[in-house]
C-alpha cells in the first residue's frame, strides 16, 4: 500500500513537471509561429529561400511534439461512460475504412456481436485504437496490404487484436516500442504508442505486441469487462 502511494505521488509529480514544461515551451513556439506568418505576409519572397521549408517543417514537428506531450500527460484522465462495445468498434472501423480504401489496404474484421458493454472513455480509447490502425497502415508498403481487427470476450475480459502484414517489428524492439520518446519510425515523435499504452493502462487493461509465426505483427489489447472501483 505504501509503495503504491509513493508510486502515485511520483507519477503525479512527473505529470505536473511535464505539464509545466509543455506550457512554457508552447508560448514561445506560438510567438515564433506568428512571427513567421508575419514575415511571409510582408515578404512573400522568403518562401523561395533555401531552408525556409526546413524551418517551417521543424516548427510543425515541434508543435506536433507538444500536442503529443499533452496527450501523453492527460492519457490517464478518463471520462468514463457505459458503452455498447460491439457497436463502438464497428463505428471506429467505419471511420477509418475510407482511408484504408484510398491506400488500397484490405481491412477485415471479426468482431463478436455479443461483446459486453464496457465502462470506458470512448474518446480516449478511440484515439488509442485509431493510432494502432494508422500504424498498421503505415507499416504496409506492398500492394497486397492487409489489416485485421478481431474482438472477442473471454474470462471476463475483452480482447482486441490488430494484425498487419507490413514490414514487421524486429523482436529486439518489442520491449522498447511503448517507451516514451523511443521511435524506430523516421519523423516519429516516439509518443504514439506510449500514449496508447497509457490510455489502455488507465482502463486497467494491458497491451503488448508480438510477431506471428507467418511474420505478421499483432497488437493485443486486453480490457476488463468490469472497471475496478
Amino acid at each position: 500500500m505504501k509503495n503504491n502511494l509513493i508510486l502515485n505521488k511520483k507519477q503525479d509529480e512527473f505529470h505536473l513537471i511535464l505539464s509545466r514544461f509543455s506550457h512554457e515551451i508552447r508560448n514561445p513556439i506560438a510567438l515564433i509561429n506568428s512571427e513567421i506568418q508575419m514575415i511571409e505576409d510582408t515578404h512573400p519572397e522568403v518562401v523561395s529561400f533555401d531552408y525556409w521549408n526546413d524551418i517551417t517543417a521543424n516548427l510543425e514537428y515541434t508543435k506536433e511534439l507538444l500536442n503529443n506531450l499533452s496527450d501523453y500527460n492527460n492519457a490517464h484522465k478518463l471520462e468514463r461512460k457505459r458503452t455498447a462495445f460491439t457497436a463502438y468498434l464497428k463505428e471506429i472501423i467505419s471511420s477509418i475504412q475510407p482511408t484504408y480504401q484510398y491506400l488500397g489496404i484490405t481491412l477485415k474484421t471479426d468482431i463478436s456481436p455479443s461483446l459486453p458493454a464496457l465502462f470506458i472513455d470512448p474518446v480516449k480509447l478511440k484515439q488509442a485504437l485509431l493510432n494502432l490502425l494508422r500504424n498498421a497502415a503505415e507499416a504496409i508498403s506492398s500492394a497486397d496490404g492487409k489489416v485485421k481487427l478481431c474482438a472477442f470476450s473471454s474470462d471476463q475480459r475483452v480482447h482486441i487484436v490488430i494484425t498487419d502484414n507490413g514490414c514487421g517489428i524486429p523482436e529486439s524492439q518489442l520491449n522498447e516500442i511503448f517507451t516514451p520518446f523511443v521511435t524506430f519510425k523516421e519523423g516519429g515523435t516516439g509518443l504514439g504508442l506510449a500514449i496508447t499504452r497509457e490510455i489502455i493502462q488507465a482502463h486497467s487493461g494491458n497491451i503488448y505486441a508480438e510477431i506471428e509465426s507467418d511474420g505478421e505483427t499483432s497488437f493485443h489489447i486486453v480490457l476488463p469487462e468490469k472497471f475496478p472501483g
